[in-house]
């Protein structure tokens, strides 16, 4: 028995160091290899775009930041020619863009951050909870703490149809994403857990509209877009300016709907890649000696948007509206956020602070691309994997750990019945 003890001790530890080194080897990048050497910008660039041409997307904007100037740019569609001032559908990005006009109504003294929502509520009121809705807070809903629990996920509704009130839609969404109820309601301590919640940015959706007394996205283009030089941005596609609009397609080449939503905050917003590189150029002093926000927000305020606020799995990925992809070696976080939403629409804006380094990647019809090439900036920027690449890997991780684990626990019960077999005896001459 001693021995099977042994065999089983054994394999208990080759399991522990199996996972461990799988982890440890997902975590730190061990085997990955950047796309380009290590500070050479243009060869990045050329690895970037030869990797996005290869994805054969339906469309597709991309530009690179060095030290806050644009090094490079690069336009492909399969269908009416995109560039720099083509208008994209870029999901879940809007919510970077809505805590600017958030955090604008703070430094006015319109907002406090830690007040309970309710404060400034009118039209509509959080449905009673088994929690202390009074913990709904504007920092909370920023960073998805809030104890909310929609999972929302916003599909849209097709031209022609009716879109939901903000009020309706907060009730009940009807344009859920699947699996969720479209019910916006406090189903955990509020402070607890990061979970990521569209319908907490369509609650600051409200709140804006109630504090700053104008529709959400006519203050958004008076306070925020225009003095940032945001010319062709807009969170309702019907009142943009006349131009190109980028087609939509889906994972086959053919061309999909647009959507309109009522989560506006959450998920409408149309931008260009040459408003998008604007808008992350303000994160860094202007052209002209402007400090770091352009005069939109003050620098305190950029650098409280990028303290942690949430953690997942022991790592810091969020801030106030803000993603925190990873370390950036300096101190801080590379920033920004990824949107993504059907039918295959993916962007992604991500910048460092403290370099001025960033990339801005808009396109539909390749699943994940923008995501894939923002995560393989930031490991060629850092050698560090960013958070969203790792959620991404989650299921080849599973399957190696999976492989390991059984080939480990196969082993142990071979070993196991080798020894308990019966022996044969010796015979005598």
């Amino acid at each position: 028995m001693g021995r099977i003890l042994r065999i089983v001790l054994v394999a208990v530890l080759a399991l522990i160091v199996w996972t461990a080194g799988v982890v440890a080897a997902a975590l730190e990048g061990w085997g990955r290899r950047p796309l380009a050497p290590a500070g050479d910008a243009r060869a990045f660039a050329t690895a970037a775009i030869a990797q996005a041409d290869a994805a054969r997307p339906g469309n597709l904007a991309l530009v690179l930041l060095d030290d806050g100037r644009v090094l490079d740019t690069h336009f492909t569609s399969t269908g009416e020619p995109v560039d720099g001032d083509t208008l994209f559908q870029v999901a879940s990005l809007s919510k970077w863009v809505t805590a600017w006009g958030v955090m604008r109504l703070v430094e006015a003294g319109k907002l406090d951050l830690d007040a309970p929502v309710s404060t400034y509520l009118t039209r509509w009121s959080l449905p009673a909870s088994d929690f202390d809705n009074g913990k709904v807070t504007v920092r909370r809903l920023l960073s998805h703490t809030a104890g909310l629990t929609d999972g929302l996920g916003y599909g849209g509704f097709p031209p022609g149809r009716p879109v939901q009130t903000i009020e309706q839609s907060l009730t009940r969404a009807a344009d859920a994403s699947p699996g969720h109820d479209g019910i916006v309601r406090v189903g955990a301590e509020p402070g607890s857990r990061f979970e990521y919640s569209g319908g907490g940015y369509t609650l600051l959706q409200l709140v804006i509209e109630e504090v700053s007394g104008r529709p959400f996205d006519a203050y958004m283009k008076q306070d925020v877009f225009r003095p940032l030089g945001m010319t062709r941005s807009t969170f309702d596609i019907d009142t943009a300016p006349p131009g190109n609009v980028a087609a939509s397609y889906d994972a086959h080449g053919r061309p999909a709907t647009l959507y309109r939503f009522t989560g506006l905050a959450a998920a409408s917003l149309y931008t260009s890649a040459a408003d998008m590189t604007r808008f992350l150029q303000a994160h860094l002093p202007g052209p002209n000696g402007e400090p770091p926000g352009w005069g939109v927000l003050k620098p305190e305020t950029l650098e409280a948007m990028r303290r942690p606020e949430a953690r997942q799995m022991g790592a810091d990925i969020w801030g106030l509206g803000t993603m925190l992809y990873a370390p950036n070696n300096a101190g801080g976080f590379i920033i920004g956020h990824d949107g993504n939403n059907e039918p295959e629409i993916n962007t992604a804006a991500r910048i460092d602070p403290n370099t001025g380094d960033g990339i801005v990647v808009l396109e539909t019809g390749a699943p994940l691309l923008a995501t894939r090439l923002g995560g393989e900036w930031i490991f060629w920027r850092t050698g560090n994997v960013d958070f969203t690449t790792l959620l991404m890997e989650a299921g080849d991780l599973l399957k190696r750990l999976a492989a390991g684990w059984t080939v480990i626990v196969l082993a142990g019960a071979v070993a196991a019945w080798r020894w308990r077999r019966p022996r044969a005896k010796a015979v005598a001459p």
